[in-house]
């Protein structure tokens, strides 16, 4: 999800647009500043006190509105969405008045305060715009519905324009040209763009002259959320503005990080499809001078309208990134279920309620954790404590450096608990004395094989580990091959264990290796695998004592305990 998690939600105007005498006649003005600081910046141009177009969009910009901003532990912040508190920043830099950490929004207090609101028709994923009706005041007798939406959606529900003077004059087919450029020209900014306008007198019906009553005729087209768009039609216009959702600083050397390390990154927001692209450009998800078309970038509708096969085939292709626009929460658990079905490991990440669904279906949600919703993070497998999206990447090579290290340590584990096993399986097979005793396999398996196999769960990661490709969610941790491995050495760990033990009761020379400086008595290989029967044979005198490093001596009463106590040394050179 785009908004809160690829760029950093703090929103700010940096354009706006009124009207002049005739409809096609815009005024743009630049707005400065970066913050929630009302004071930081201005509106460029002229004076804006007797331009009714720019009064009447700073007053729906300050009614359409529940938001407000605060002066707290030293720095500007909102508080309610983003989107709206830009808004009442931009109410009173049109309005030019006074502002201070104490009283940051009078021009908005006093355009709410003087407002009583009847009802307010909640912003719709369809309509994509939201509205309030309000008492009419000394400009127009009836209530009055202040409007404010995403700026194509609204411009089409318009046919009249305010001008400076405060005339209501036709839409024309050359006016909403002019308008759309504006429009477009914000998009491909990557501002996002809204629109501003009103309704009174007749053309408001029964809502005319509602007065919040649940009697009233008005309050059953209230009731009708269906019918909102029907109440929101020949609307005049009378604004517009652009505000601008900074990327997050780390996001483009994250995405990279992804490319490089096999990791699709895909775009959705609820935003204008040429504003999306434009964000998607700053963030390198679209490459510089890469051809933007219906194979990377749709609208959630148009992608709906496809067929399943081409929604995949959109998908998958190996044509760079993708982005989708003006998409609904439906249009994300579309896409990341189409995604699993296809074998893909999907990663969601958001903040908002809207974003819960597709969190929950994906195979790792991933939430933020200072601007996230709480319904976010409990839908979400993981929350970035610093909302941070570089952190995703650390954790993935974290992640492939766990996955690796545990793979050396299983590895080391197994062929040596193998080459355990296999010591013991052999030395029964062939009869021998036990090789080790209980308690030398304990120091094997506490001292040899632990502290060596933890040592490699601690491995730093190798310096390419985010230039592989991810490997397949279905990869065996131990496949055919590699227990081959570990059987090949485990059965020479247990060959080589069993094959010192027999070297030293056989030989006097192994390798080179000169044995009889101890003075024991050398055996053939038929005694040793029936040394059972020891007390049966005839003749048997080996020398009952033998020399051990130090000047020690190992000693023994009988013949017979040279099987028993006799084998201290060769079952420490099997150790």
């Amino acid at each position: 999800d785009k908004t809160g998690t690829l760029t950093t939600n703090q929103m700010c105007a940096k354009r706006f647009f009124s009207f002049g005498a005739t409809a096609d006649k815009l005024t743009t003005r630049e707005v400065g500043g970066s913050s929630f600081d009302p004071s930081d910046g201005g509106v460029s141009g002229a004076s804006m006190s007797g331009d009714e177009s720019a009064n009447m969009s700073a007053t729906i910009c300050a009614l359409c509105n529940e938001a407000s901003v605060e002066y707290k532990e030293g720095k500007w912040r909102c508080v309610g969405a983003p989107t709206e508190a830009a808004l009442a920043v931009l109410v009173e830099k049109i309005l030019g008045e006074k502002t201070s950490t104490s009283n940051a929004m009078p021009g908005v207090n006093r355009l709410r305060s003087s407002a009583t609101k009847y009802a307010t028709l909640e912003f719709d994923r369809n309509r994509k715009s939201m509205s309030v009706l309000v008492k009419g005041d000394g400009r127009a007798a009836s209530n009055v519905l202040y409007v404010k939406g995403a700026a194509e959606c609204v411009i089409d529900r318009c046919t009249k324009v305010l001008t400076s003077s405060g005339k209501e004059v036709a839409l024309t087919a050359k006016a909403k040209s002019e308008i759309s450029k504006a429009v477009e020209d914000m998009a491909s900014n990557a501002l996002r763009t809204l629109a501003f306008a009103y309704k009174t007198g007749s053309g408001l019906g029964d809502l005319e002259k509602y007065d919040g009553g649940d009697k009233h005729k008005g309050h059953k087209i209230l009731q009708n959320i269906a019918g909102y768009e029907a109440v929101e039609s020949d609307l005049v216009l009378c604004g517009l503005a652009g505000l601008v959702d900074p990327p997050r600083e780390e996001v483009k050397g994250a995405i990279a990080e992804c490319d490089k390390a096999g990791i699709r990154v895909i775009v959705i927001t609820g935003d204008n499809k040429l504003t999306a692209e434009a964000i998607a450009k700053q963030i390198g998800v679209f490459e510089e001078g890469e051809k933007i078309g219906p194979h990377n970038s749709l609208t959630g509708r148009e992608f709906v309208d496809l067929s399943r096969d081409k929604q995949i085939a959109m998908l998958m292709g190996d044509n760079g990134g993708r982005v989708f626009s003006r998409a609904e929460p439906k249009h994300k658990q579309d896409i990341v279920k189409l995604l699993k079905d296809q074998g893909e490991v999907t990663a969601m990440t958001g903040d908002g309620v809207n974003d819960a669904p597709a969190l929950k279906l994906a195979d790792i949600g991933v939430a933020m954790g200072i601007a996230g919703t709480e319904v976010a993070k409990e839908a979400s497998d993981m929350v970035l404590a610093d909302d941070n999206f570089n952190s995703i990447v650390a954790a993935v090579a974290e992640g492939r450096s766990i996955y690796n290290n545990m793979k050396a340590f299983i590895r080391y584990m197994i062929s040596s608990n193998i080459g355990e096993v296999a010591s013991i399986f052999i030395t029964a097979a062939l009869g021998f004395p036990e090789g080790l005793i209980p308690v030398q396999l304990l120091w094997v398996n506490l001292v040899t094989d632990g502290p060596p196999a933890t040592a490699l769960g601690f491995n730093p990661p190798d310096l390419d580990i985010m230039r592989k490709p991810p490997r397949r969610s279905d990869d065996s941790l131990i496949t055919p091959w590699v227990f081959f491995r570990y059987m090949v050495v485990g059965m020479y760990v247990g060959f080589a264990t069993v094959g010192a033990f027999a070297a030293w009761y056989t030989s006097t020379n192994f390798m080179g290796i000169d044995l009889s400086g101890d003075g024991h008595t050398p055996i053939s290989m038929e005694q040793l695998m029936t040394w059972g029967e020891c007390e049966s044979w005839k003749g048997f005198s080996p020398s009952l004592s033998y020399s051990t490093s130090g000047g020690g001596r190992v000693s023994f009463s009988t013949p017979c305990e040279y099987f028993t106590v006799g084998k201290a040394k060769a079952s420490t050179l099997s150790l």
